[in-house]
């Protein structure tokens, strides 16, 4: 009887070791990600997970969480806000998840936060718009990777008045990010002197936007600024090329992919636009704090899926290593997670993140850099 259980125990460490592991404690440290890995949002969703797993396997290959495997449960959104909805409760109540990454796009993080508030469990999203963690005092158990769009608008008019341009024509997509950067970019135009003379709007399964450009011309803008993370990022800019319109064109800090480049060929030389460091790491200097990371992170990435690493990706490798880091240090309990973000200060590929009770992005403004698009390639921008 001995032998037989002295067996059964040899046999059971044998099958916990033959992944290359053996894990100290019994339960796996559960997280949950909401990614738009088909549909239009696909060039955010399909990086950030690609980005999660490789992060995953390679923390559990040196030993997980304090002896805890790390253990996802990744979902689909498709870019859908009730898709979202129904994924973060069957990842609350099914998988019974300790924090959430995601979702992709501001919109189904806006359509999420009432679960998740109510839930109670930590939410890290990947989506940028500002209203996603303001008011923080309504907002106490939502977090987000991404630069705020405030602060990117904030960027485009400061380069704005350095060439001299005041006289400004929108045209956003009707997403949740669009709507909210259309927001942020009406709100901020007093503050920096500028003149919306043109308004314009797209649906995110809009393929022409020839009319709406048509008006900003005539409106006599010095420049475009075209906000959206939908398709139409590549289709304004041939929308333009077509009109001759040989003014300015600036996007959001969405446009960070280079597929987006790729698709509007030539007609995406000289879009300029802010963005995180990722894009350009290789001209940062070598004193750079960011630089270290961003290069191993761009090198792993690009090495494993034989793909150019975005900024998207990025988000989802700064969101689940701020669930980690949290992890660490006070276990897998929701409110403990929660608490233990609002003091953490990491390098991440978003830029040197600071949380605190106050501030739940933990970036500011100087988390940008200013980019452009030259030989089909990111480039920072030097003028």
């Amino acid at each position: 009887m001995k032998k037989s259980i002295l067996a059964t125990a040899a046999v059971l460490v044998v099958m916990l070791m033959c992944g290359g592991m053996l894990y100290a404690a019994s339960d796996d440290y559960r997280v949950g990600c909401i990614f738009s890995v088909t549909g239009k949002a696909s060039w955010l969703g399909e990086p950030e997970k690609k980005t999660a797993e490789m992060l995953a396997e390679k923390i559990n290959a040196a030993g997980g969480i304090n002896g805890h495997k790390l253990k996802l449960y990744i979902e689909d959104d498709q870019g859908d806000n009730t898709r979202a909805v129904n994924a973060a409760k069957k990842l609350i109540n099914r998988d019974k998840v300790c924090a959430i990454i995601g979702p992709s796009v501001s919109g189904a993080t806006m359509a999420i936060l009432p679960v998740m508030q109510e839930a109670e469990i930590p939410l890290v999203s990947c989506a940028a718009a500002a209203v996603i963690v303001e008011p923080v005092a309504e907002r106490k158990w939502i977090f987000k990777t991404p630069q705020k769009d405030s602060d990117a608008v904030r960027r485009i008019y400061e380069h704005m008045i350095s060439r001299g341009i005041k006289d400004v024509g929108l045209i956003t997509g009707t997403t949740g990010f669009g709507n909210a950067g259309r927001t942020q970019l009406k709100d901020l135009a007093p503050e920096y002197k500028m003149n919306i003379v043109a308004d314009e709007t797209y649906g995110p399964a809009d393929t022409d936007m020839t009319a709406q450009l048509v008006n900003i011309r005539n409106a006599k803008a010095q420049a475009v600024i075209n906000w959206s993370i939908v398709p139409a990022q590549s289709i304004v800019p041939k929308n333009m090329k077509q009109l001759n319109m040989t003014i300015p064109l600036y996007q959001s800090h969405g446009f960070g992919n280079i597929k987006y480049v790729e698709a509007a060929g030539e007609a995406a030389e000289g879009i300029i636009f802010p963005a995180g460091r990722l894009l350009a790491v290789d001209t940062l200097s070598g004193d750079n704090p960011q630089k270290a990371l961003l290069a191993a992170y761009k090198a792993e990435y690009e090495a494993r899926y034989n793909e150019p690493v975005s900024t998207f990706g990025g988000h989802a490798y700064d969101a689940l290593s701020i669930v980690v880091k949290a992890l660490e240090k006070a276990g897998d309990d929701p409110a403990k997670i929660r608490d233990t973000i609002e003091t953490i200060e990491f390098v991440g590929t978003g830029g040197v993140f600071k949380f605190s009770a106050e501030d739940h992005t933990g970036l500011d403004k100087n988390a940008f850099e200013m980019l452009t698009v030259k030989d089909g390639k990111f480039v920072v921008l030097t003028d």
